[in-house]
């Protein structure tokens, strides 16, 4: 047997207690892997108890050796939970009863809302129901009774993808491959430099190190390890820059996620059809533009000046953007992108609509994960109010604007914005870019 040397010894043991350089080793995930036996039981035991009795397995361990019953739900062993301090929780757990609002805010959404079903009746007398499937992107997590709507959708709308082994690693790369090699943002790979950062809050490669991808999406050539068939990835994962404090309230300021450019494309992997025509949007027949050609050459103005339904008197396009419609920058930089998470500017004639100007990447009070209630003729306050079944007036508790929620409700959907920040009967808010040629009622 070889033997180890003390000097030996003494110099790993060092080595072991230093942070190597860029904290490639002693973060959680920091933008790349994380430590294995954070998602993984090593010995097939799950809280300290063994998963074999005599020696011999009694199959009650999980698959991949993993600590959740599968793949999402080990997800949210960290990422679920009570506490809205916590900016990695994607999902309130347990998920408020009826009349209470799920407590996270994260850009993407709180998966809690897909277990949120609202009913209600309308001003005419017809029943309504936005069930809590129809608010996001239905992830399998059993041990948090997160399940597909297999019922509604057996692959994912405009895509093949199969629903039911829809999770979060079917988005994000739990070993987290995919990095970003130059600071231009423009050279995405699985190999090369190590990564020694996360990319997801504006840390910069190096000549030595990588970052990772934002939020460890995946890239070309991807799917799970658990998926058979012909489903990998053909776009490479989008360029953004979020604040470090990204789960908050935004009734005093907005938290704005910098979007560089592909977001639309990346959405795509799952849903090609539903891309609106990225090569000629303006031929689009039925679908809103989205993508890297979706240009605001005609809008932007509209969208800077826009302050609220009926005013459009902004002069200032450095007090331009609103997150409830985030625009996408046609950049890759992310030095660029990180000085952008604290700007208020509006957008240019170059910047383009993405999937998530409307939509949230993971659920929302509303259906089709939208940021705002979509409805046709719907305000989105009444009389200065937000609708909500405690509304102050009969139309503010009507069953088309209340949508089956409280007022506290309906605020904690527009991320605790006050009503004052809008009209006093604001219409949609696709009016931050078509105010000019709406029709209002």
């Amino acid at each position: 047997m070889q033997r180890i040397s003390l000097t030996s010894f003494i110099v790993v043991s060092a080595l072991l207690a230093y942070p190597l350089p860029g904290n490639i080793a002693f973060a959680f995930h920091n933008g790349g892997v994380a430590d294995c036996d954070g998602c993984h039981t090593m010995h097939n035991s799950s809280g300290n108890v063994p998963m074999t009795t005599g020696g011999r397995p009694t199959g009650a361990g999980y698959a991949y050796l993993l600590k959740g019953s599968d793949q999402s739900s080990t997800c949210l062993i960290c990422h679920a939970g009570s506490s809205p301090t916590d900016s990695f929780k994607v999902a309130t757990n347990p998920v408020p009863a009826p009349g209470n609002f799920p407590l996270q805010l994260p850009p993407g959404g709180d998966f809690a809302y897909l277990q949120k079903n609202y009913n209600w009746v309308t001003s005419t007398g017809t029943a309504q129901s936005s069930p809590g499937s129809n608010h996001g992107h239905n992830i399998n997590a059993a041990d948090f009774l997160y399940f597909s709507n297999g019922a509604r959708w057996t692959t994912a709308p405009g895509g093949f993808y199969p629903t039911a082994s829809l999770g979060c690693t079917s988005c994000h790369d739990p070993h987290g491959k995919y990095r970003i090699l130059d600071a231009a943002g423009t050279t995405i790979a699985t190999t090369g430099k190590p990564i020694g950062d996360s990319g997801s809050y504006g840390a910069l490669p190096t000549s030595s190190v990588a970052v990772g991808s934002y939020r460890l999406l995946a890239g070309q050539y991807y799917k799970p390890a658990s998926l058979q068939g012909n489903f990998g990835f053909v776009a490479n994962p989008p360029v953004a820059v979020a604040p470090q404090s990204y789960n908050r309230s935004e009734a005093a300021s907005d938290t704005r996620v910098a979007y560089g450019m592909g977001m639309s494309e990346w959405c795509g992997n799952c849903h090609a059809s539903l891309q609106h025509n990225t090569i000629n949007p303006a031929t689009t027949v039925g679908n809103h533009p989205a993508g890297y050609n979706a240009k605001l050459t005609n809008v932007y103005t509209t969208y800077n000046a826009y302050i609220y339904t009926g005013n459009l008197t902004n002069t200032n396009p450095a007090l331009g953007y609103s997150s409830l419609v985030p625009f996408e920058e046609s950049i890759s930089s992310l030095s660029s992108l990180a000085a952008d998470t604290t700007s208020t500017a509006g957008a240019s004639a170059v910047d383009n609509v993405n999937c998530l100007t409307c939509h949230r990447a993971h659920a929302s009070a509303w259906d089709s994960c939208t940021r705002w209630n979509t409805a046709q003729g719907a305000y989105l306050t009444v009389a200065g109010s937000y609708p909500g079944l405690d509304a102050p007036t009969t139309q503010g508790q009507q069953g088309e604007y209340a949508t089956g929620k409280t007022m506290a409700e309906y605020q904690q959907a527009m991320y605790d914005r006050p009503p004052t920040a809008f009209a006093a009967n604001q219409w949609s808010l696709c009016n931050k870019c078509h105010e000019q040629d709406q029709h209002k009622q």
